[in-house]
């Protein structure tokens, strides 16, 4: 990152290499860039330094962050204020700016380059998170127990559920595709539950037909960027005879034979780039014109939501949510819980048996 004279800013270049050094991915690295680019633009509108950053200032800069505009698009009920200067910015992307900045002050404490004696950006005990029943907890009795933590100055947010695809429009969807390579990208997200960039890392070896199952394998070589967030590997069984096959016949007759590169899903036709590893902004277009065709203009329809249809519906079939956790490659069960809240089978069973003991009490009286 450089100032407006060209030069590079120290804090945030020390600190964006730190992030890099860690293996962040590159997307992680480049959202923390933008961030701290918010964080100097209102600085600089004061006329402060990075050192002079305290809680009474941040509480100004998140006033100032949402009076800002969004050019990103909207997804969800996070949908931003629109107001006649157009689209602010959402609340969940103000709180990841908080974080980032937090997170900024930390590194330079850590490094002896921030004279401030404590974090601008406040945080305490987070009582309520503590006391909640389904919080994931360490295995151990031995462990130490993580005390959950919050900032104090944050913006409320929804607490949004994950909209799977339904089939019908699943299958609208899959009708506006001519290619083998893009029904095979989209039967594969939705039969396996794969990310994004899980799905563009694959490569040759990683798949067995004769055991119909594919393995996830931690890379960071691939051509066009895309990489898998999770860095474990791990194997997923395909049995219901969908994105197998037509995987099988998009690497007999659509993808390019002459290529010696063995990533499965590549750029076709006859263009320039024919060959090429096709990168997340391809998948990403391939995806939003076979929507729009379909007319099909949800904000929430993206590649990601096929692997949220596969979650829920794992789930609503009676896969246990540490099993559910394992096949979707989640670190946490907190990240796979969410899926719960869509169908509780719980609460639909006892709703379902409250049911029928009203009307058995309607009978009888």
């Amino acid at each position: 990152m450089v100032d407006d004279v060209g030069s590079p800013v120290p804090e945030v270049s020390a600190f964006l290499r730190s992030l890099a050094v860690r293996e962040y991915s590159p997307n992680t690295v480049r959202a923390y860039a933008y961030d701290l680019l918010k964080l100097l633009m209102f600085l600089d509108g004061r006329g402060c330094t990075l050192a002079d950053f305290s809680p009474v200032l941040a509480t100004d800069f998140l006033a100032w962050l949402r009076q800002q505009s969004s050019a990103g698009r909207a997804q969800r009920s996070q949908l931003g204020l629109v107001t006649a200067q157009g689209r602010r910015l959402s609340a969940r992307t103000c709180n990841r700016t908080l974080a980032a900045v937090s997170s900024f002050y930390e590194f330079l404490i850590s490094c002896g380059g921030y004279i401030g004696v404590s974090n601008p950006i406040l945080r305490e005990a987070d009582h309520v998170s503590a006391r909640v029943l389904g919080r994931h907890r360490a295995p151990l009795v031995t462990s130490a127990d993580q005390r959950p933590i919050r900032r104090t100055l944050r913006v409320r947010t929804v607490d949004t559920l994950p909209r799977p695809v339904p089939d019908e429009t699943f299958t609208a969807l899959l009708g506006q595709l001519t290619k083998l390579r893009d029904r095979a990208l989209v039967e594969l997200m939705r039969e396996g539950g794969f990310r994004p960039g899980e799905v563009l890392g694959l490569h040759l070896d990683d798949v067995s037909y004769g055991r119909k199952r594919v393995t996830i394998r931690h890379r960071g070589d691939h051509p066009a960027g895309a990489r898998q967030k999770s860095r474990r590997d791990r194997v997923v069984d395909l049995l219901e005879d969908r994105a197998l096959p037509v995987l099988n016949r998009y690497l007999l007759l659509e993808r390019p034979p002459d290529v010696e590169s063995s990533v499965v899903f590549l750029v076709g036709g006859r263009g320039q780039r024919r060959g090429e590893a096709l990168s997340y902004d391809g998948l990403v277009r391939m995806f939003q014109r076979a929507a729009v065709r379909a007319e099909l203009r949800e904000s929430w329809l993206t590649p990601h939501s096929l692997r949220h249809t596969h979650a829920t519906r794992m789930f609503e079939l009676g896969m246990g949510e540490l099993t559910l956790m394992r096949r979707l490659g989640h670190a946490s069960p907190d990240s796979t819980r969410v899926y719960t809240r869509v169908t509780d089978h719980q609460v639909r069973d006892e709703y379902r048996a409250a049911l029928e003991i009203g009307v058995e009490l309607g009978d009888r009286r």
